[in-house]
């Protein structure tokens, strides 16, 4: 068993203990405590008593025994808000039967990292959120024991009763909880080891799933006060435009309409936090009595746009083209794709270098070398963004879907000079988020717009409004070159990664540390376009074309794909070449194996559309076989076995769900999703013209496997999207001969694929 101090050097995680409504109410640095109940999702309803004792800042006790969790982050389909109480409920002891959950609130003093993003929920709470409940366990224990008389040492708890064996004794928590208002904070608390695990590692249902089948309001659309306004905004038509002018006479006298004026959202002396990521500042504000009525009148409005007075000069970070310039300074795809070849050539920065390969290039037998491209993607949640505002001069109301609660709650204290304790805000399920809900213009956007108004508005985006007006994952481009000598080994390795505001570089990652000549060089072209985090960030891109080109370096060299990869990874292992290789060659070996050997990959014809990926991103490791058939020139997918090095997998139903949905949102993108730009206007607005998969297009079938050792829990929601696309494109060459090295794919299936072979 571990030991775990409860305190932690100047700021304890325990940092005071106090009576509160007859119990004991335990202030961790985590955790929060609050007073309203949900239902659990069981089949039996159940409802927290009239005195309740606070065991901790995370735990609320029942006299009947039943046990209130709160989940500090935001739910936003990872299922964070039945996992994280798991967690707790596990070194608690406690039925979970017994358990309610609810969402907590936003509380910047209690907890740390209340934050959607970045796979990391469970890893960062996996210590913090056990020691909760082992340290009401042990406080609860302890009160009996004194009440008993007894050493503590011969008691023990099942399911929320505790047990003296010596005088057959038994008492549950919520008759002794009272009394654990007595008792000590123990200064050390022991964890349990995983073996001993009852509830960590068993399958619990969604504790919301009840709620969302029956359509109860959950989400932030279901908001809804009886004195609430509907808002909506009106945008500039093309990235690089700004509001010049409106004449919103008419649109105010039509029926149910109270107000058309402009906002702007982030005034030039506001310092914007890094969520505040938006191209349109100033917007037009439309704000009636119904949705209905709101939308009719923003179709109506007539306004004039200029373009930003600003854009000529930053035209010259792009160099000052001739398309640019012949495009009156507004961005479109082409453009890109000729900036991006110009830079990726003449402005590349080295971020590392191992051995020489220059002159392994230049030694070389043969050169080996591929470019491959992915467009902007649009984020496309199912619920549009939307949130609540109630804001006055002295207070901000507001609740909404949002995955950067803390952010949100500093950009409203920038906005309006208000005190962080002046400002509450609620989170609700979100429909969807993706990373775009990381970026909360839109909930600054809706206090600005109640401010103004001097009333309670719901704001809601339009999906034109989501779609046009986003936040988007960059387009990308990466070559890559590998030198093979005489003998066909392989002696150098080149990367050369950018993109439209952001590089996909990961130049740490495998294949540096296998290969003696290496180097990795990237670069970055500005643009007027909002960029930000798209699911699995920058991997989302890279992992693939990586993983596409290993598949073809392996079949050059003449070696099985699978085996080309252990192989490299073997060296990693046995012999790393760098000091900064940020990758377990051990698990990437281990999941590679796993997928092998549940694929049926060697006993198979792994030449008949069938291709292999594996990569590690978010502390964790996933290899993919895609197995497809190619029917009237579209991919019939039939199955993906996944493997996946996630340690300690809580909630296993939960999890495979994550790595089906993660797979099937990969193969979807790489094949069908693309935004594009033209004089700065996306040309795709809705879903009648952007492309996401459809039910029958998904795999018929995913094996998922997981790798059991013992290791705390890593990232889960987003490793397994990004290697099914690599896989996805050598499946792809498997079945039609061809390499596809642009996404998305399937507009390339049908046609000449364009290779570059020095």
């Amino acid at each position: 068993m571990s030991k775990v101090k409860t305190g932690m050097g100047r700021r304890s995680f325990i940092k005071n203990v106090s009576l509160a409504g007859g119990g004991l109410l335990i202030g961790f640095n985590w955790l929060a405590c609050k007073r309203s109940a949900e239902e659990s999702g069981s089949e039996v309803a159940l409802e927290m008593p009239d005195e309740w004792f606070e065991i901790n800042g995370y735990l609320k006790i029942g006299d009947n025994g039943v046990v209130t969790i709160f989940s500090p982050n935001p739910e936003i389909g990872q299922n964070v808000k039945t996992a994280m109480p798991m967690l707790v409920a596990e070194e608690l002891d406690v039925d979970w039967n017994n358990v309610i959950v609810e969402q907590a609130p936003l509380n910047t003093d209690i907890f740390s990292r209340q934050i959607a993003g970045g796979s990391q929920s469970i890893r960062q709470s996996w210590e913090p959120l056990r020691m909760a409940g082992a340290t009401a366990r042990q406080m609860l224990i302890m009160a009996a024991a004194k009440e008993w008389d007894v050493p503590v040492s011969e008691l023990s708890v099942e399911k929320g009763i505790i047990t003296h064996a010596g005088s057959d004794r038994s008492i549950g928590y919520g008759e002794i909880a009272k009394a654990a208002a007595q008792v000590d904070v123990p200064e050390e608390v022991v964890l349990k080891e995983n073996n001993n695990f009852k509830i960590i590692g068993t399958s619990r249902k969604n504790v919301d799933a009840k709620k969302i089948v029956t359509g109860q309001p959950l989400f932030g659309l279901d908001v809804h006060r009886d004195d609430m306004l509907i808002a909506m905004i009106v945008q500039p038509p093309a990235f690089g435009m700004q509001f010049k002018s409106m004449d919103a006479d008419e649109v105010k006298d039509m029926p149910g309409i109270k107000d058309v004026f402009v906002i702007n959202t982030y005034p030039d002396d506001m310092e914007r936090e890094w969520s505040d990521t938006t191209s349109f500042p100033k917007l037009v504000a439309v704000v009636g009595d119904s949705t209905w009525q709101v939308m009719q009148a923003k179709k109506a409005l007539k306004v004039e746009w200029d373009l930003k007075p600003e854009l000529v000069e930053e035209i010259e970070i792009l160099e000052k083209s001739q398309a640019l310039r012949d495009s009156g300074g507004l961005e479109n795809s082409e453009i890109h794709r000729t900036i991006m070849n110009e830079v990726a050539s003449e402005k590349s920065e080295m971020i590392r270098k191992d051995g020489d390969p220059e002159k392994a290039f230049k030694n070389a037998a043969r050169v080996i070398e591929r470019t491959y491209s992915c467009p902007f993607l649009a984020h496309n949640c199912m619920e549009p963004m939307n949130f609540f505002a109630n804001v006055t001069d002295e207070k901000a109301e507001l609740l909404g879907p949002i995955q950067t609660p803390e952010f949100a709650e500093k950009s409203i204290s920038k906005r309006f000079g208000m005190d962080l304790e002046n400002i509450d805000i609620q989170m609700t399920r979100m429909g969807g988020g993706f990373g775009r809900r990381l970026y909360g213009n839109f909930l600054v956007e809706a206090a600005v717009i109640s401010h103004k108004v001097g009333a309670p508005v719901k704001l809601v985006y339009s999906r034109e409004d989501d779609m046009t007006n986003g936040v988007y994952r960059p387009a990308y481009q990466v070559t890559y070159k590998a030198a093979l000598d005489v003998n066909n080994n392989l002696t150098a390795f080149h990367v050369n990664a950018g993109g439209v505001g952001e590089s996909p570089l990961f130049a740490n990652r495998f294949p540096a540390g296998a290969i003696d000549n290496y180097l990795a060089e990237s670069w970055i072209t500005d643009s007027q376009i909002s960029i930000g985090a798209f699911r699995a960030p920058r991997s989302n891109f890279i992992a693939g074309a990586e993983q596409s080109f290993l598949d073809e370096l392996a079949e050059e060299m003449g070696q099985d794909p699978i085996q080309f990869r252990l192989d490299m990874l073997k060296r990693a292992g046995n012999n790393p070449v760098g000091e900064n290789n940020d990758y377990d060659p051990a698990r990437y070996a281990g999941v590679l194996e796993l997928v092998r050997d549940k694929a049926g990959w060697e006993s198979s014809n792994a030449s008949s559309g069938k291709g292999v990926a594996a990569y590690y991103c978010h502390d964790s490791y996933v290899a993919q076989v895609l197995e497809m058939d190619l029917k009237d020139n579209e991919p019939v997918i039939n199955k993906v076995t996944c493997a996946v090095d996630c340690g300690i997998v809580v909630n296993p139903d939960a999890a495979i769900n994550m790595v089906e949905g993660g797979t099937i949102d990969g193969i979807g993108h790489a094949l069908y999703s693309e935004l594009t730009f033209e004089d700065g206007v996306t040309q795709q607005s809705n879903f009648d013209s952007y492309r996401l998969i459809r039910h029958r297009e998904a795999p018929k079938k995913i094996d998922v496997h997981f790798v059991e050792n013992g290791i705390d829990p890593t990232g889960l929601g987003e490793p397994p999207f990004p290697p099914v696309q690599g896989a996805l494109a050598n499946a792809l060459y498997k079945a039609t001969g061809k390499r596809i090295y642009r996404q998305p794919f399937f507009p390339e299936i049908g046609t000449e694929s364009k290779e570059i072979k020095t």
